[in-house]
């Protein structure tokens, strides 16, 4: 079933100002650049100062303990939700000001896969990624038809346009997901969960297709996870939540000789 806020993300886009103030402090390489975030729910505090930066090209994943706002912060980057406090700049733009149509003009630089992949139930396959093209592109029919083509095709979906979502397995979804995702040529892609309950074969071949396409569209990349082979695997750099901050941020390998207690206990049981 589509989550409340799957729309907002669909049908970003009906009118617009667009977003083009760029700070000068930015470089171009810097895709997305947080500093001091705060985010708390009533007493809770989830995030607390949280920085991190995403170069353009780069897949950095986010792991911790569940409650930890992993998922909280991709809401934050896509502005679905609103920190407390703190800056968030894509492409050097502070979006924490943005006013509604402003904002749903970024969200096109922005792919989000939802974690269950959020696919429409009424819709088939191909009428699911064919959605943003009709909301948010000139293209005619023929040309959506064939960007949609060569969408499945990159995700090993290609002979699956009729389908339903009810007819495809867990992995399906997540690949229909993804390919809607990249359907407006995104500059950064959001992942959130994407191996979540699905069996180690089918993580592992969910995994190669996200570093196939990453090497294929150059993204920017935040992967939200639990699944610690996953993101040996496929992220260039791995950051480690606790207590609403980064603890420690580095290659795997920088992880794994890291002499902190949480970080050893962490590893050693999602291993």
């Amino acid at each position: 079933m589509m989550p409340a806020d799957q729309p907002v993300l669909l049908g970003v886009l009906e009118s617009g100002a667009t977003a083009t103030e760029n700070s000068a402090e930015e470089t171009h390489a810097t895709a997305i650049a947080i500093s001091g975030l705060h985010k708390s729910f009533g007493s809770q505090v989830v995030l607390n100062g949280t920085n991190l930066n995403v170069a353009s090209g780069e897949t950095l994943a986010v792991l911790g303990r569940s409650g930890t706002g992993k998922s909280v912060l991709l809401k934050l980057i896509i502005g679905l939700q609103k920190p407390d406090s703190g800056s968030i700049r894509i492409h050097g733009q502070e979006i924490t000001r943005l006013d509604l149509d402003a904002m749903n003009e970024l969200r096109k630089q922005m792919g989000f896969l939802f974690q269950h992949a959020a696919l429409y139930d009424s819709l088939t396959v191909e009428q699911n990624i064919a959605f943003p093209l009709k909301r948010h592109t000139q293209m005619t029919e023929s040309q959506q038809r064939a960007r949609v083509q060569e969408l499945l095709a990159s995700v090993g979906m290609e002979r699956d346009l009729q389908k339903m979502p009810s007819d495809l397995s867990g992995g399906m979804q997540k690949r229909v997901g993804l390919a809607r995702a990249l359907a407006l040529e995104p500059a950064i892609l959001l992942l959130d969960e994407p191996t979540a309950g699905l069996d180690p074969i089918t993580s592992g071949e969910i995994d190669q297709l996200i570093l196939k396409l990453q090497k294929e569209y150059d993204m920017a990349s935040i992967v939200v996870t639990h699944d610690l082979l996953g993101a040996k695997t496929i992220a260039d750099r791995i950051a480690l939540l606790h207590d609403g901050n980064v603890l420690i941020e580095g290659s795997f390998a920088e992880l794994e000789e890291s002499r902190d207690e949480f970080v050893s206990e962490f590893l050693k049981r999602d291993s």
